[in-house]
């Protein structure tokens, strides 16, 4: 098998993870390192490609920047830029993804193999995890490993405004990329059964039958009970920070994020005497050299903490390093473990716990939230205790019930190693991965080369894709300049149209208007790619998006929707259903589309010049269309010059193409594309807009468009 994973943010690298350096560098980023080296070492799989973004910053190591880094003899990391080269966070990435997107699918054309599998993780990668599926028909896997629907909840129930939510973590973008991911992917592999029962449930979109539950594994390797006769240093330092090292050690490890309740632990420490009286709390989060130079809500949780401390008057008592490495984090375990001390995981929501199972296999009895992943550590380890991270007595009481209990203590440790050696080793979860996605390792057609007579010459390097409705038509003046600029440059580029009409109305307006025959036609909204010059259909294309295409389903659902009305049989087509739309009555689209997605309907909706509804297969797009089609002829998408006025032009315009956005009453409907630096927004209407584009990017001056 070639298996590619897919994980954008964070920094990722190959040894010395920097791991709780910032909210983006935690256990999603050592679980799919962990996970590439697993799958690499099985022999059914011949290769696995860890696909994330590059990074070229003087802030970060030049780690970062390297195109490759080879893992071992078939592993690798790949990076691939999109958007600015500086390290951004997660919460920055949105309006880079169509660009990551782009950049990959031209990646993954230049392999020599294509992957058997994708496997997504987190949002931002299933957003482009879903794009590259419909694009190759390649199964997609995903790991939400946190949810925003969740996230959501948690951050409303601690009393944020709905504007700080989304001004902080873009749920909205977050949301609406885990419905498309749901809608997209063959199998959604969790961590535990909390997630699929809990958290997958508040979406429209919830397939429990593709879900799968494959808890990761941890290093036994690296993580192991402290051996007799071990020197275990003092590092990272913490004598300093204590009157008496010697006592037991109440260890916290998690990044510097409000959502891991560090403060209350603080808070039920230091409201503790007998806790204080028994334990030293350490806490280890993150690195930091200077506190006012730390991101702001990562500079919060320190101010938070450091006030707690002060608060309390718990110095010397609480240990906080200012470093450690990667290689300290088991040392810290072993340490731990030899003081007799506690581990604690206080979250207020943990999707998985990596760090509970790198405890347990020190030999380090556990105290952790009762919400999510922990349940079913603790079920299957029964090393430790569960408690409400709200509850600041339940915590301390817990904590204490273990210290002070010698018994209890050993059978927790005892059966902490023996449990996670059976249930979370990586050769086992790697051995059950394979298992689950051998069914969708399927043979897929290749992707057909066009007629002979279709291939374009070489020297058309560069395209020109455009809508017609209210972008094209509708001033007659600048219509008769562009077909003389169309004319005047045929030689040097292919000329395209991507319509939401059918192929019959396209050539009688082509008549009708003199518009000299394209190249290629993109009709009913993406749904026929035909060679105009034969009008030669493409039947790969129409083969590739019947996928999951129930119609009859999908209109029987939306018979009882108010402010639909289907439009003529003349306007509908095999893989169209096309509506009237009526804003007055109609629900928003974004309802609709939920109403889908509730009776697992995988389509595509487009709401157009503000009344005309389209359902069409979530493979279909003009955007895919052109793409398929970009990629057969070989024209880079940043030589192809789309021009759009409406919502149904929308994902053309994203990317890596050159995307203009003519003048008129409804370009509204491409607001969400007016920060982009690839989008460029027309003064004049119509045909005029096209013009003034080409004029901007300077579209057939010589070497303009080199790559």
């Amino acid at each position: 098998m070639f298996i590619l994973l897919i994980s954008i943010h964070g920094l990722i690298r190959g040894q010395n993870l920097e791991l709780g350096r910032d909210a983006d560098t935690g256990g999603q980023t050592k679980y799919v390192l962990e996970l590439t080296k697993a799958l690499a070492r099985q022999p059914e799989v011949a290769r696995v490609d860890l696909v994330t973004r590059r990074i070229v910053d003087p802030a970060v190591s030049d780690d970062y920047a390297n195109p490759v880094e080879i893992l071992t003899e078939n592993a690798r990391i790949i990076r691939i830029d999109a958007g600015p080269e500086e390290y951004l966070p997660k919460e920055s990435l949105w309006p880079y993804l169509d660009t990551f997107a782009d950049n990959l699918f031209t990646w993954l054309q230049q392999q020599e193999r294509q992957p058997d599998v994708l496997h997504s993780h987190y949002a931002d990668a299933g957003y482009v995890g879903a794009r590259l599926t419909r694009a190759t028909g390649i199964p997609l896997v995903h790991t939400g490993h946190s949810l925003g629907r969740d996230k959501f909840r948690r951050l409303l129930g601690l009393g944020l405004s709905l504007e700080k939510i989304e001004d902080s973590y873009h749920i909205q973008d977050r949301v609406a990329a885990e419905e498309e991911t749901l809608s997209t992917s063959s199998l959604i592999i969790t961590s535990t059964r909390n997630e699929i029962e809990d958290q997958y449930e508040l979406y429209d979109y919830y397939p429990p039958e593709r879900m799968k539950v494959i808890p990761p594994g941890t290093d036994l390797q690296q993580f192991y009970p402290p051996r007799p006769g071990e020197h275990l240093e003092d590092r990272p330092r913490l004598s300093p920070f204590l009157h008496d090292p010697a006592k037991p050690m109440i260890l916290a490890l998690s990044r510097p994020d409000q959502r891991k309740n560090i403060i209350t632990l603080v808070e039920a420490y230091g409201e503790s005497e007998p806790l204080r009286r028994v334990a030293n709390l350490v806490i280890v989060a993150g690195n930091r050299d200077d506190l006012r130079e730390l991101a702001e809500q990562t500079q919060a949780v320190f101010t938070d903490l450091l006030i707690t401390i002060d608060c309390y008057d718990l110095y010397g008592q609480v240990a906080i390093p200012k470093h450690h490495s990667s290689e300290d984090v088991p040392l810290l375990y072993r340490r731990a473990s030899a003081s007799r001390g506690v581990f604690i995981n206080p979250a207020l929501t943990e999707p998985f716990g990596l760090t509970l199972l790198e405890a347990a296999a020190s030999g380090l009895p556990v105290v952790a939230t009762e919400n999510g992943g922990p349940v079913d550590i603790l079920a299957n380890c029964r090393n430790g205790l569960l408690v409400d991270p709200l509850n600041k007595e339940a915590i301390a009481e817990s904590l204490l019930r273990i210290l002070e209990d010698q018994a209890l203590w050993h059978e927790f440790s005892a059966n902490g190693i023996r449990h996670v050696a059976m249930h979370y080793s990586w050769d086992a979860h790697a051995s059950s991965y394979l298992e689950s996605i051998q069914p969708l390792i399927v043979s897929r057609p290749a992707l057909a080369i066009p007629p002979a007579a279709q291939v374009i010459p070489r020297n058309r390097d560069r395209a020109i894709v455009t809508a017609i409705d209210n972008t094209l038509l509708g001033d007659a003046e600048a219509l008769r300049e562009f077909i003389q600029t169309v004319r005047q440059q045929r030689r040097r580029f292919v000329f395209g149209i991507a319509t939401g009409r059918r192929l019959d109305s396209v050539l009688q307006i082509l008549k009708r208007y003199g518009i000299p025959t394209p190249d290629v036609l993109i009709t009913s909204l993406g749904t026929e790619i035909v060679y105009s010059a034969q009008l030669i259909s493409d039947l790969a294309w129409t083969y590739h998006i019947d996928h999951l295409w129930t119609p009859r389903v999908m209109r029987r659902i939306l018979e009882s929707v108010p402010g639909l009305r289907p439009q003529p049989k003349s306007e509908q087509s095999r893989f169209k259903a096309s509506y009237y739309y009526d804003a007055a009555v109609a629900p928003p689209i974004h309802e609709i589309q939920s109403l889908l997605r509730q009776q697992e309907l995988s389509v595509n909706a487009t709401l157009s010049f503000g009344q005309y509804l389209d359902i069409i297969p979530e493979r279909a797009s003009k955007g895919q269309a052109l793409r398929f089609v970009a990629s057969q002829w070989g024209i880079p998408l940043d030589h192809i010059l789309v021009t759009g006025g409406s919502g149904g032009d929308d994902d053309m315009l994203r990317g890596n193409t050159l995307g203009v956005v003519v003048a008129n009453r409804h370009q509204e409907e491409l607001s969400d594309l007016s920060g982009s630096e690839r989008v460029y927004f027309a003064q004049r209407a119509h045909a005029g807009g096209i013009l003034e584009a080409i004029d901007h990017y300077q579209f057939f001056s010589a070497g303009s468009l080199s790559s």
